[in-house]
Order: structure tokens, then sequence, then C-alpha cells
């Protein structure tokens, strides 16, 4: 894959053109999917937005994979839970604060779905996933409107009650260890 531009997957094929990279893909189908506003400003807005979800996504994988993703996390326990308990007092209150302050309507930007707003649902579906715990103790409202918003979608309703949404586990980005949520 390297030697035609992409490092890595996800790829999307869009006539002769092939995009990488979850945020720039998000990007390229969130206009055409009634998922971005149609202003120049409003598109790099949720870009922006996305890119922010996706330093996020670091961390919360950095969290079980503190020293290198190339070692199984039981190769690196103690470490992943000095992470964590730095992840949970300071770096997720300050994500999630952040969200919660932008959510001032139903949506992140304004008064139509954007692809950022399907992005922090999944966020948020893993984040209780990963932490049950610790997020039965935080209070966002508005980002747990949110997350019902989106869940509520028809579509995304049915899909997410469908055998085709694969369900949190062990292998993705969120991964429940109970022994890191500790907070």
């Amino acid at each position: 894959m390297e030697k035609d531009g992409h490092f890595a997957c996800p790829l999307l094929a869009a006539g002769k053109q092939v995009y990488s990279q979850t945020p720039n893909i998000l990007q390229f189908l969130g206009p055409r999917l009634g998922l971005a506003p149609r202003g120049e400003a409003g598109r790099l807005r949720v870009h922006q937005l996305q890119l922010t979800i996706a330093d996020w996504l670091v961390e919360v994988h950095d969290v079980h994979h503190p020293i290198g993703s190339g070692l199984y996390y039981e190769e690196q326990k103690k470490e992943a839970r000095r992470r964590t308990k730095d992840f949970l007092a300071n770096r997720l209150p300050k994500y999630l604060g952040y969200f919660e302050g932008l959510l001032q309507g139903p949506w992140l930007m304004g008064k139509a779905a954007s692809y950022a707003d399907l992005s922090l649902f999944q966020v948020m579906a893993g984040l209780h996933y990963a932490f049950p715990k610790t997020m039965a103790r935080l209070k966002y409202p508005r980002l747990d409107a949110l997350h019902d918003r989106v869940a509520a979608r028809p579509r995304l309703a049915r899909y997410l009650a469908s055998r085709r949404r694969i369900p949190f586990n062990r292998q993705g980005i969120f991964r429940h260890y109970p022994e890191l949520d500790t907070r």
C-alpha cells in the first residue's frame, strides 16, 4: 500500500481516486452525504473537530498500550495502570469538557448532524464500554443527549440493532480491562 501513497486502511475508492485516513475520508464523504456544512468555513470547522476526536482516540488507545502498540497489553500492565490513572483524571475530563461546551444546540455544528457528531457518538459508546465505572460517575448531559440522538436516527438504530454491528471487544481501540477502570 505504501507505494501508492496510502500507509494503511481504511481506504475509500471513489471513481479513480483513492482516499485514506478516517478524517480525510469523512471530509470527502461529509458533503456528499449531507453530514457537513456547505460553506468552506463550516467544512473546515467540522474537519477540525474530527481531527480533535482523532487525537483523543490516540490517547484512548494508549491507555492499554502506553509503551508501544507492538507489545501486548499483558506486557505493559503496570505502565497501563499509571497511564490510565492520568488519562481518567486529567485528559478524559478535558476532552469531555471541551465537547460538552461546544454543544450549545442539538449538534456540534448547530441545527444539522455532522460526521463529527457520529464520531463523537462512537467515542461516547466506546468510553462507556471501556470505563463503565468512570463514565457512570461523570456527568456530561449534553454529550449523553447527543449519544442518544445519534443512536435514535432510524437508519443508524437499525444498524446498531443488527448483526452487522461489531460489538466492542479487546481487539479494538476501546477495550475493557476492569483493573484499569478504578478511578
